[in-house]
């Protein structure tokens, strides 16, 4: 059945929303990327901000109808932001809100109508460890990825009935370009990628195409009894305590 399956992915240029966009057409299905830049083929590459609600709902609309429907939405299409709560004026506040929050609603909304027509209609957004954990210079990120989260257990509950399940998944620190370009602007790149290493109990960093098989097992059929979950990708960092190794 999963040959016969449609997603849409957001995101799909790079990072983990790539790694996912690939893992799907691993599964046989069918897939359209969603980006500022989006991927040439395999996949169908439809440009879309998803801060432009018109420009969204046309973008569905296009990859609905090259797909021959949707059965599986990739909320992945996010935005990075440091500092404490002094650290961020107002409009980036707005402007990550816009793009980790919003921009998810606006797609989820866009796509509703295809996925209830899905016989096995799937939501995976893309949340975060920083969800769950309190983590130092990240308290933008950490918010929007708190909604995240509560938005993915809201929708959940109300589409349920609808035979559409959303889940989550929360990575750790994953090796993507985002993360790339942090450590490039560090004073000591190599001290901070060995920081963040060390702050996962596996001792290295999430790679993208752990966290795409995670979204390709929620968003797939063998998870039909999985709703309203968020599926840690963190080598353990959000429930191991372990002691100092020496």
């Amino acid at each position: 059945m999963s040959g016969e399956l449609k997603a849409i992915v957001t995101g799909g240029g790079s990072g983990i929303g790539l790694a996912a966009a690939r893992a799907l057409a691993a599964r046989g299905m069918k897939v359209a990327c969603l980006d500022l830049v989006p991927p040439g083929e395999p996949f169908i590459g439809i440009t879309c901000d998803v801060t432009d609600d018109a420009g969204v709902r046309g973008a569905v609309a296009e990859a609905a109808e090259r797909l021959g429907g949707i059965d599986v939405l990739v909320n992945n299409a996010g935005v990075g932001a440091q500092g404490t709560v002094e650290d961020n004026p107002d409009s980036e506040w707005h402007q990550v809100f816009d793009v980790n929050v919003v921009g998810m609603v606006r797609v989820a909304r866009a796509a509703l109508p295809y996925l209830r027509k899905s016989q096995h209609a799937s939501i995976v957004n893309t949340c975060s460890i920083a969800a769950t954990a309190g983590l130092p210079q990240r308290a933008l990120y950490s918010a929007t990825k708190g909604a995240v989260q509560s938005l993915t257990l809201a929708m959940a509950a109300d589409h349920i009935r609808e035979g559409i399940r959303v889940n989550c998944v929360n990575p750790g620190t994953a090796d993507t370009p985002w993360v790339g370009r942090l450590l490039d602007a560090a004073d000591d790149p190599e001290a901070e990628r060995a920081a963040l290493n060390a702050r996962q109990p596996m001792g290295r960093l999430v790679n993208a195409e752990e966290v795409a098989a995670a979204i390709a097992y929620l968003a797939g059929p063998e998870a039909g009894a999985t709703t309203g979950t968020a599926l840690a990708v963190d080598g353990g960092m959000q429930g191991l305590r372990l002691r100092p190794s020496h």
